[in-house]
């Protein structure tokens, strides 16, 4: 398929190099970017000296058109490869969630399940941002922001589909977690999730732990850990650390769970059974 020469009339008259296939160029960007943002569609432009914003959206109007391309939301597209129907090919959430924002990292049970850790799949995809977005949903999948804690840290990178992704790191994943369970699903899931990671920088766990402040978040990852001490090879050193973070009076691990819970003492936190018990696991 040609380009029409409107659409690129801008780009072949200011280009320094002569007669160029921008055809081939911009295909040779889509194969690099699966999902990708209107920002970076200018930034590649810029190779032909244009910032002609006409020009941009008679370029994504035109490959939108011939389906190579298709509109995740305002500002940001998914590739379709050749021969895959638009409307049927699925677009890589992962990638989606990454994208949302400049700033956006994998969090939550998003990022355990980047990991491979978690216990089951959902449809809800999370990421942590600085930046406010609305939730919206596209080929199935929620995509909901959570606000940033406002720091860099205990984040990692990881090339997906050959674009890189910021997610949170396990040890930032854990603490999230259990400091926004809601956003995880059952007490079951939330555990056997975290219990599938092997291993866990305890000095990190402490540090994010204290940067956030949370006592009560405090308690439940001290709780998770001391129930965990033996396979996670946590010391009683570490857990009186956590315990000057806990609250000063008891605090249900969560107000939606308040029946058939015991007090945990050392963590000043009321627990349901089902979770002290791991009833979950019983054969029935």
């Amino acid at each position: 398929m040609t380009i029409p020469a409107e659409s690129i009339n801008n780009i072949n008259t200011m280009s320094p190099v002569g007669q160029i296939d921008v055809q081939q160029s911009l295909e040779t960007f889509f194969d690099q970017h699966a999902v990708f943002t209107v920002e970076e569609v200018d930034q590649f432009l810029e190779r032909f000296r244009t910032g002609n914003r006409n020009t941009r959206k008679a370029l994504l109007a035109y490959y939108k058109k011939r389906g190579r391309i298709v509109s995740v939301r305002r500002g940001l597209y998914g590739v379709v490869p050749r021969g895959a129907e638009p409307g049927k090919y699925p677009v890589d959430p992962y990638l989606i969630a990454s994208k949302l924002t400049p700033d956006a990292v994998l969090s939550h049970h998003t990022a355990l399940e980047f990991h491979g850790k978690a216990y089951s799949v959902f449809k809800t995809f999370t990421f942590t941002s600085g930046m406010k977005t609305l939730p919206f949903t596209y080929q199935s999948h929620s995509y909901v922001c959570i606000p940033s804690p406002g720091s860099g840290k205990w984040i990692l990178s990881s090339t997906r589909s050959g674009i890189t992704v910021r997610v949170s790191s396990y040890e930032r994943t854990l603490v999230d977690v259990l400091d926004r369970p809601d956003l995880s699903g059952s007490w079951e899931e939330i555990w056997r999730s975290l219990e599938s990671i092997e291993f866990f920088d305890l000095d990190a766990i402490l540090e994010y732990v204290t940067f956030l402040g949370n006592s009560t978040t405090a308690a439940r990852v001290g709780f998770f850990l001391d129930q965990h001490s033996e396979t996670l090879m946590v010391n009683n050193v570490f857990l009186e650390k956590l315990q000057r973070l806990i609250p000063g009076q008891p605090h249900y691990i969560s107000r939606k769970y308040r029946k058939n819970c015991h007090l945990v003492r050392e963590w000043n936190l009321m627990v349901p059974d089902e979770i002290i018990n791991r009833s979950w696991g019983e054969v029935l």
